[in-house]
């Protein structure tokens, strides 16, 4: 029960819907066990008895049990489904909220698939067992206590019979537990690991057929199903192997009471109708037994579900502000390095290694190197992505700790290599960051991102609606949206992380004309592979294998022989041309 206590929070503050819902329930078992009574009744004064002045009154009797049980019946369901719904209403809002603010780091290893397997399944799950399995159980305890009551009534040594099997049946129902609990759990991992599958299938459908790959990914997905398959089966024989013997201990017990029974109704110890209501109320008492299979069936899922769930809310978040922290609303955007140095978990080397630099306000720093070299962690350190395991971070004087995580973000605007859009509105994708910015700065953002030309070509030009992901825009038009989105936001520190990568030559020179207006005044970090967008750089930065190998402006840089000399030879040689051929042209004037 651990789990649940440590989900309480959640189902505590609706256990008035909870209490009512027990209200009803103890209602509905108390006119369940009435019926063996009436039936008893029936046998010995009506039929044995000849007293047939009672049938109007037993009959009017159970017609208005029946209609009080349906009233009662439909309350206890009601309440206890409003119940469980409140509790994951608010259960599944804190686990997105959770994802909101989980760092980086966890992204790196979760799967998204498994991610919105525990968001849809296992909420379901837990919520289920809320709903249904605590009444279950309750039922359960009530219809026992109640029919034991009733049988030690009409007969002592009979009822004690009866019970001697249920010690037998307890044992079996705590070790089925013990068995299905583990094999649910997996079932659920499983199932996260099949959705991660189908997700990561759907989201790279375009590279699977370009590459005519369709029956590897049919392959790996039969493997998935095959061990979910599995699992299941694996389960289904837990059930199979118990619960025939439940049923076996149970009838075993009817046995013993129908030969006990009968032997003291021929002695007249015991009426007719006693016995009858006697079998009846046996029923009542092992069907719940036979059935807590199911119940326990019930919460070993919800059990596996709410510990799934757990581990989401469990997850530490690293990056948090500070006690006192401070709210600015625009920063003035002097960022420095002081001997940083990062490590990513799971990872043996190192991203960045004693790192130091100072950025001054409204400089234009260029990041260049190889894939890998740690140009993306240095940008996502100043975001506080993640926090550096050595060393010091300042922005204007100031470490980033001391900053409000929410108003430290809001002034750095960042242009991801792999540009993010929504499903949602062109307009509502650039105004993201500040979405009560007027219209006039959103086209204005547009224009200077080179992207209003085409949004204007399309049907419903700034309303049109994208499809997932950006769907049905080239990766130009999507990376220039992107930009018009930083711009948007008007932040005193602009990150470029390769921002013009999937948009042709022409156009980067457009947007880079359209940059030097809007890095005015702006702390700028620039990482490109193209030498063209660091020339206008104020200092260039050249990464090898995590450390800064050179520094300089791109004049004092070509003028060496290092590795941006060589990246120079490598590009500038063959570019030249072609940028010489766009100026004659006029291209940009």
């Amino acid at each position: 029960m651990e789990t649940f206590k440590r989900l309480k929070e959640f189902y505590w503050p609706y256990r008035k819907y909870f209490i009512w819902s027990c209200m009803a329930l103890i209602l509905v078992t108390a006119i369940t066990v009435v019926y063996p009574m009436v039936l008893q009744l029936t046998i010995d004064k009506v039929i044995t008895e000849k007293q047939f002045g009672l049938v109007p009154y037993l009959a009017i009797g159970f017609i208005a049990l029946m209609a009080l049980k349906g009233v009662a019946t439909y309350f206890q369901n009601y309440l206890g489904d409003l119940f469980g719904i409140s509790a994951v209403y608010k259960l599944r809002e804190k686990l997105y909220e959770k994802l909101q603010y989980l760092p980086f780091r966890y992204y790196d290893n979760a799967k998204t698939g498994d991610l919105m397997s525990r968001l849809t399944a296992d909420v379901e799950g837990f919520r289920f067992f809320l709903s249904f399995g605590f009444a279950q159980f309750i039922n359960f305890v009530l219809i026992i206590g109640f029919s034991l009551a009733v049988m030690f009534y009409y007969s002592i040594p009979l009822a004690l019979v009866t019970l001697a099997a249920l010690p037998f049946l307890a044992i079996v129902v705590y070790q089925f537990d013990k068995d299905v609990h583990p094999a649910f759990r997996g079932i659920r991992r499983s199932m996260g690991r099949l959705n991660t599958k189908v997700q990561e299938n759907i989201s790279g459908i375009n590279t699977v057929k370009s590459l005519s790959r369709e029956d590897f990914e049919i392959s790996k997905f039969v493997t998935s199903n095959e061990d979910y398959k599995g699992r299941q089966i694996d389960t289904a024989n837990i059930w199979a192997k118990y619960f025939p013997l439940m049923e076996l201990i149970g009838n075993l017990s009817v046995v013993c009471l129908l030969s006990y029974g009968g032997y003291l109704v021929i002695n007249g110890s015991l009426k007719p109708g006693e016995l009858v209501a006697f079998f009846s109320l046996v029923w009542y008492i092992m069907g719940p037994i036979m059935y807590l299979g199911f119940i326990i069936n019930t919460f070993s899922q919800s059990k596996a579900s709410g510990e799934r769930l757990l581990e989401i809310l469990d997850e530490p978040e690293d990056i948090q502000n500070q006690e006192n922290a401070i709210e600015v609303d625009e920063i003035e955007g002097e960022v420095e390095f002081k001997h940083v140095t990062h490590q990513y978990a799971n990872e043996k080397e190192y991203a960045l290694k004693n790192v130091s630099f100072k950025a001054e306000k409204g400089k234009i720093i260029g990041l260049v190197g190889a894939t890998g070299s740690g140009k993306t962690t240095l940008t996502q350190l100043i975001s506080r992505f993640y926090e550096p395991c050595d060393g010091e971070i300042l922005i204007d004087g100031r470490p980033i700790q001391d900053y409000s995580v929410q108003h430290l973000r809001r002034n750095i605007g960042v242009v991801l290599q792999e540009s993010f859009l929504f499903s949602s509105t062109i307009k509502d994708n650039i105004a993201y960051g500040r979405p009560d910015v007027p219209m006039e700065k959103i086209i204005d953002a547009a224009k200077r991102a080179q992207a209003h030309d085409f949004i204007m070509e399309l049907p419903d030009q700034y309303e049109t609606i994208l499809g997932e992901r950006g769907l049905g825009l080239s990766g130009g038009q999507k990376q220039r949206i992107a930009i018009a989105r930083a711009i948007c936001i008007d932040p005193r520190i602009l990150i470029l992380d390769d921002a013009t990568s999937a948009v042709d030559m022409e156009t980067e020179f457009k947007i880079q004309k359209a940059f030097q207006e809007v890095m005015a005044g702006r702390t700028t970090f620039i990482i490109a592979h193209r030498i063209s967008s660091l020339k206008h750089a104020d200092e260039i930065l050249v990464f090898e294998n995590g450390k800064v190998a050179e520094r300089g402006t791109h004049e004092e840089l070509i003028r060496g022989s290092g590795l941006y000399r060589r990246i120079y030879d490598i590009q500038y040689k063959d570019k030249e041309i072609l940028y010489q051929s766009q100026r004659v042209r006029g291209v940009g004037e």
